[in-house]
C-alpha cells in the first residue's frame, strides 16, 4: 500500500511538473514573442517614416522636372513660334517682290508687244514693196531674155547650152593649172628627197634572190631503196601521198626520189619524213602515218624557230610567240615564186633604212615590215577579208601597237593610212616585189596584164593608140590632138591612173604617160 502512495504521489509531483513547466514555457514564449512584436512594430514604423520621407523626396524631385520640362516647352515653343512667324514673313516679303516682278514683266511684255505689232506692221509694208519690186524685177528680166534673143536670134535653150560648154571649158582649164601647179610642187618638195631615201634604202639592203619551186629532189642511198618505199602493189607510196598531201614521183633518176607539191609546207614535211624513214629502215604503212605526223611536229619548231632567228636578226624584241610562229611559217610560202620570209625581212630591212633617214623609228617600221604579209598564212583559213586586213586583226590582237597595226592592214590600200608608217610599207613592199630577179611570172600571166594595160586605155574617148612597156611598168597613150587638149590630157592621166588601180592588181608601179602632138604634114611638088 506504501508503493502504491508512493507511485500515486510521483505521478501528482509529475502532473503539477508537467503544468508547471507548460505554464513555464507559454510564459517564456510570450515574453519572447512580446519583445519580437516590439522589435517588427519598431521596424515597421521606421520603414514607413523612411518610406514616406523617400516619397516626399521623390515627389519633389518629380515636380521638379515637370517644371523644368514645362519650362523648356514653352522655349522651344516659342523658339518655333517666332521662326514660323519669320519664314511667314519672309515668304510675305518674297510673294510681295514676286508681285512686284511680274508687275513689272506684264509692262515690259506689253511694250514688247505693242514693238511687234509696230514692226510686224512695218515688216508687212516691206514685204509688199519687195513683191512690187520683185515682180518689177522678173518682167525686166523678161524683157531683157527677149531683147538678147532678138539680139543673139537665139533661143534660151540655145543660149543656156553655149554657156554651160563654156563653164565646162573654163573647168576643165582651171583643174589642169591646179593639178599643174600641185604636181611641180609636189615635184620639187618631194622627189628629190623620195628617190635620195629609196636609193640608200636599196644600197643597203642586199637580198639574196630565192624562188620556191615546185619539186623537192630527196637522195637515197641506193636505188634498191625506189622498191621499198614503192612497197607491195605501192601500199607504202600510196600512204605516204596521203598522209604528206604530195605526189612522189619515181623515176629512172638514179638514187633520187623527186617530191611535187605546190605546197612547201607539205614537201617539207614529206621531205622530213621520207628521210627519217630511209634512215630508220622500217617503212610500211603504219610507221608511215606515225613518221608524217613526228615531221610536222619537227617542221613546227623548224617554223619557230626561223620567226624567232628573224626577229634576232632585225633586232625585234619582245614580239608574241604567235606572230613569230607566223613569220616563220612565211619561209614555206612563196608569192610569184619569192620566198615569203625573205619578202618580209627584206622589206623590214628596206623600212629600218627609210625610217632612219626619214628621223623616224626604225624599230616600228621594222615590225610593220616584218609583219606585213602575215595575214596570207592564215588568209584561206578565214572566210572574209584579205590577207592585210586578216594580217591587221592579228597583229592587233597580240598586242603590237597601234602604228604597226595600221601599217600593216593599210598596205594595200584599203584601209586608210593613219600614220607614215603605212605609206612606207606599201614602197618598201613595192620595192621588194618589183627588184628584179625577185618574182617569177608565168608567160600566160604577163601576156594577160599588158592586154589589161591597154584595154584600160583604150576603154577612154579620144585615144587614138596605147602600148604596154618595161614588162607592163610602163604605158604609153597618143591622144588624138583635135578631139583632146593639153589641159584634157592631164586631166586624162589622172583619170586612167584610177582606173588602172581600181581594176587591176599588180606588183610595184606603173607609169602612165600620155602624149599630145599636133603635126602639120605638107608636100612640095
Amino acid at each position: 500500500m506504501f508503493d502504491e502512495l508512493n507511485i500515486y504521489a510521483r505521478s501528482v509531483v509529475m502532473f503539477l511538473f508537467f503544468i508547471v513547466s507548460f505554464f513555464a514555457g507559454y510564459l517564456v514564449r510570450w515574453f519572447f514573442a512580446g519583445k519580437k512584436l516590439k522589435e517588427a512594430e519598431y521596424r515597421a514604423r521606421t520603414l514607413v517614416d523612411s518610406a514616406a520621407k523617400e516619397a516626399d523626396g521623390r515627389k519633389k524631385e518629380i515636380e521638379l522636372q515637370g517644371k523644368d520640362l514645362m519650362i523648356k516647352l514653352r522655349q522651344d515653343f516659342e523658339s518655333e513660334t517666332k521662326q514660323r512667324r519669320d519664314e511667314i514673313l519672309t515668304a510675305g516679303k518674297r510673294v510681295q517682290q514676286k508681285e512686284e516682278n511680274l508687275d513689272k514683266r506684264v509692262d515690259l511684255l506689253e511694250r514688247k508687244e505693242k514693238d511687234v505689232n509696230t514692226r510686224l506692221a512695218k515688216l508687212q509694208e516691206d514685204e509688199k514693196a519687195a513683191q512690187e519690186k520683185t515682180k518689177q524685177l522678173a518682167d525686166l528680166i523678161q524683157e531683157e531674155k527677149q531683147r538678147l534673143q532678138k539680139i543673139a536670134s537665139m533661143s534660151e535653150e540655145d543660149a543656156k547650152n553655149l554657156l554651160l560648154s563654156r563653164l565646162d571649158q573654163e573647168l576643165v582649164h582651171e583643174k589642169a593649172v591646179r593639178i599643174r601647179a600641185m604636181e611641180d610642187e609636189i615635184k620639187d618638195t618631194v622627189e628629190k628627197k623620195a628617190g635620195q631615201v629609196i636609193s640608200i634604202a636599196i644600197q643597203r639592203c642586199a637580198s639574196e634572190h630565192t624562188a620556191g619551186s615546185t619539186v623537192t629532189v630527196v637522195t637515197l642511198p641506193s636505188d634498191e631503196m625506189k622498191g621499198r618505199i614503192i612497197g607491195r602493189e605501192g601500199r607504202n607510196i600510196r600512204a605516204l601521198e596521203a598522209a604528206a598531201g604530195v605526189d612522189i614521183i619515181i623515176d629512172d633518176t638514179p638514187e633520187a626520189v623527186t617530191i611535187s607539191s605546190f605546197d612547201m609546207y607539205r614537201r617539207e614535211v614529206a621531205k622530213i619524213a621520207l628521210q627519217n624513214l630511209i634512215s630508220d629502215g622500217r617503212i610500211h604503212p603504219g610507221r608511215i602515218e606515225e613518221v608524217v605526223e613526228k615531221a610536222k611536229k619537227e617542221l613546227d619548231n623548224v617554223i619557230k624557230e626561223e620567226g624567232e632567228k628573224a626577229a634576232f636578226d632585225l633586232g625585234i624584241h619582245g614580239m608574241h610567240l604567235e606572230l613569230l610562229k607566223l613569220v616563220g611559217r612565211l619561209k614555206f610560202r612563196t608569192s610569184y615564186g619569192q620566198n615569203g620570209l625573205q619578202h618580209t625581212k627584206e622589206v623590214a630591212m628596206l623600212l629600218g633604212s627609210m625610217c632612219s633617214q626619214l628621223g623616224l623609228d626604225p624599230k616600228i617600221g621594222m615590225r610593220a615590215g616584218l609583219l606585213h604579209d602575215i595575214g596570207k598564212v592564215v588568209s584561206q583559213d578565214v572566210e572574209e577579208g584579205t590577207h592585210a586586213i586578216v594580217g591587221g586583226n592579228l597583229a592587233r590582237k597580240y598586242g603590237e601597237s597601234a602604228e604597226v597595226v595600221n601599217a600593216v592592214e593599210s598596205h594595200h590600200e584599203e584601209v586608210e593610212k593613219s600614220s607614215i608608217y603605212g605609206a612606207l610599207v606599201c614602197a618598201a613592199d613595192a620595192i621588194s616585189a618589183a627588184r628584179p630577179g625577185a618574182r617569177a611570172e608565168t608567160l600566160e600571166t604577163y601576156v594577160k596584164r599588158l592586154e589589161s594595160l591597154e584595154k584600160i586605155a583604150n576603154s577612154f574617148k579620144g585615144i587614138a593608140k596605147a602600148y604596154a612597156l618595161q614588162a607592163g611598168r610602163e604605158i604609153r597613150v597618143l591622144v588624138d590632138p583635135d578631139k583632146i587638149n593639153d589641159d584634157e590630157a592631164i586631166v586624162l592621166a589622172r583619170d586612167l591612173r584610177k582606173k588602172i588601180e581600181e581594176g587591176m592588181e599588180y606588183p610595184g608601179q606603173i607609169k602612165i604617160i600620155v602624149l599630145r602632138e599636133k603635126r602639120a604634114v605638107e608636100y612640095a611638088k
